[in-house]
């Protein structure tokens, strides 16, 4: 398995804790970046990065991080064939249904809103759980994938 992983300032500091947690599970980690802590970068420069090399390479997945994962959910969904899910602590199902439902390939994170642990179980649950493949969900998806090809 292959992940690429990106983050502004906000998330820089979670985002190097994890790159250790994912490395310790003998996963591929392909940083986009920040690779240095500069509270005026933009997280645009390293999300859509990591959106387009997740588009790119079929199979891999993605983590984006920031401060409330917002703005880096937006971004990643921005590039055709990015299903972006956030998350920022709280329940986990979401995860779990992010994936089920939506075979969601990028996981924003809230840095400033949870624990490192709370990332590592969303992170855990992101990469283990598998798209369902249930019809209907597969007919969604090729709903949103028109409206892609449509704009």
């Amino acid at each position: 398995m292959k992940i690429y992983i990106g983050s502004d300032h906000a998330g820089y500091e979670l985002k190097e804790k994890l790159k250790t947690y994912l490395e310790s599970l003998n996963i591929e980690i392909v940083d986009k970046g920040a690779f240095s802590l500069d509270n005026e970068d933009d997280y645009p420069d390293f999300i859509v990065p990591v959106a387009k090399a997740v588009v790119k390479d079929k199979g891999s997945l993605g983590i984006v991080l920031g401060g409330s994962g917002e703005g880096e959910q937006i971004s990643a969904n921005k590039i055709d064939g990015v299903r972006a899910i956030e998350y920022y602590g709280g329940n986990l199902e979401i995860v779990k249904l992010g994936r089920e439902h939506n075979n969601a390939n990028i996981l924003s994170l809230g840095a400033r809103f949870m624990s490192e642990d709370e990332a590592e179980n969303a992170i855990e649950i992101f990469i283990n759980t598998p798209f369902s493949n249930e019809e209907r969900h597969i007919r969604r998806l090729e709903e949103i994938k028109q409206e892609e090809i449509n704009n």
